[in-house]
């Protein structure tokens, strides 16, 4: 027997032999690693082509300004994942019209919800100055005011129509879901390469380029799957009841909780960075963190089908699947961690290839990001199994003191050490969060877990 004829009796056994929810697993996790891969490369000529577009600073600017948009996303109040838990439960229940009521009433609400802050925002819009608020010259008010309308627009928007992303995933079918980000991404890209051969720098235009592309696949995706493979699950105002969001937000608003902690502490650091730096140490962060986040993406991609999953098997008390699968991901991590460390120690020779001499970035900044890169690869491995289960209490408290303490901490540090200090803050918070999540993972699937440990 060959090699190439092993090698493909191999690769069929991979991905046919083992439990059917191991296997569903890894064909997504084959199919996502490739098209994640292509929009980890959409995503690192998107940097040196919209940098040299405008410059520096002013994608320092469009990077604060998008981050402070994304906090608006706990507006949903949790409703995103509360339905990713209740449609998976049902559908594995094989309760499909309770299914169907879950995303008619997810529709429903969310529309309403963003509609009224869209609103409140572009009333509120006009008392903004957004030019003390990012650090810039006064002359840029307009222009700024202007673009925080449209990014958060497109923000609205995309929010509602994520919902079909939320369904996708749900079904144990991540990379689907992926494959249309990427669409929007690859778009996106396209139009800013025309932008840089026939217009001149404009923050505007970088707005609705970045904002129009994924409203128009997910618009596309929503009414070519709504029509076909999910057509029993179609919203309609037929399905909808308020009973069901009692049902959805019960759940759903502890995640809610816990988003609105991550943003705060993810994306509050570039306004942190902008406000003890300045707009440049936004874009340099960005970009280590953008570079070094490749392997959390990575580790991201294998970790994502395993929430649906583990939400199944919880169901189905599977418990032994879920101890065996914990193990196997255990040892992926170690990988993940390897590669964040080649990724650092080759990482000035990367940034020169990458964005060659327009952004500076310091060793000290790299080699912060890289360990708080390490610490999101360690979360990543507690929380698709306790989000799955709805088990998220302890989770929430964690977060929630770390957003208490982690402004504070900041500046304090910030004061003493420069931009670095954000992301060690960052990173002393995830330190606790990582522990706490491990031991709580390990008394439920040993069956110990009592009290808070189990809720």
């Amino acid at each position: 027997m060959g090699l190439a004829t092993k090698l493909k009796i191999y690769i069929s056994d991979f991905f046919t032999k083992g439990h059917q929810r191991t296997v569903e697993a890894k064909k997504n996790i084959a199919a996502s690693l490739f098209i994640k891969g292509i929009s980890i490369a959409i995503n690192l000529a998107l940097v040196p082509l919209t940098i040299n577009y405008v410059n520096p600073t002013q994608y320092g600017i469009w990077l604060t300004l998008s981050s402070i948009v994304a906090w608006f996303s706990f507006f949903d109040i949790g409703f995103g994942h509360g339905l990713r838990n209740r449609f998976a439960e049902a559908k594995a229940t094989g309760n499909f019209e309770k299914a169907r009521i879950y995303v008619s009433t997810t529709y429903a609400v969310l529309t309403l919800i963003f509609s009224l802050v869209w609103v409140f925002f572009f009333v509120g819009n006009y008392w903004i100055d957004w030019t003390k608020i990012l650090n810039t010259p006064p002359k840029m008010a307009l222009e700024l005011s202007t673009l925080a309308i449209i990014v958060f627009s497109f923000f609205c928007i995309q929010i509602v129509l994520k919902t079909i992303n939320t369904i996708i995933i749900a079904d144990q079918r991540p990379a689907k879901a992926a494959f249309f980000d990427m669409l929007g991404q690859l778009i996106s890209l396209i139009i800013i390469y025309i932008l840089t051969k026939k217009t001149q720098g404009s923050l505007i235009y970088l707005g609705l380029s970045f904002g129009l592309a994924p409203v128009l696949i997910l618009i596309t995706s929503s009414i070519w799957l709504f029509s076909t493979k999910y057509k029993y699950f179609r919203p309609s105002f037929k399905y909808f009841q308020f009973a069901a969001i009692s049902d959805i937000i019960k759940l759903g608003s502890k995640f809610f909780l816990i988003q609105i902690s991550v943003i705060v502490i993810y994306q509050m650091n570039n306004l942190l960075i902008a406000h003890i730096g300045n707009p440049e140490d936004v874009t340099a962060y960005n970009i280590a963190n953008k570079y070094l986040g490749t392997v959390v993406m990575i580790f991201s991609i294998i970790m994502t089908p395993f929430w649906s999953s583990f939400t199944e098997a919880f169901a189905k008390k599977d418990i032994a699947w879920m101890k065996s699968t914990k193990l196997r991901l255990n040892t992926i991590s170690y990988y993940g961690i390897i590669g964040v460390i080649i990724f650092a120690s080759i990482s000035k020779f990367i940034y020169k290839l990458w964005i060659g001499d327009t952004v500076t970035i310091p060793i000290s900044l790299t080699f912060y990001v890289s360990i708080f890169t390490i610490l999101q690869i360690l979360i990543w491995l507690n929380t698709p199994i306790l989000n799955g289960i709805g088990k998220i209490k302890i989770q929430i408290i964690s977060y929630s003191l770390a957003v208490f303490f982690h402004i504070p901490l900041s500046l304090l540090l910030g004061s003493k050490i420069g931009i670095g200090g954000v992301i060690i803050s960052s990173s002393i918070f995830y330190v606790t969060i990582i522990y706490l999540t491990s031991r709580q993972v390990r008394l439920i699937l040993d069956g110990n877990a009592k009290g808070i440990w189990n809720q």
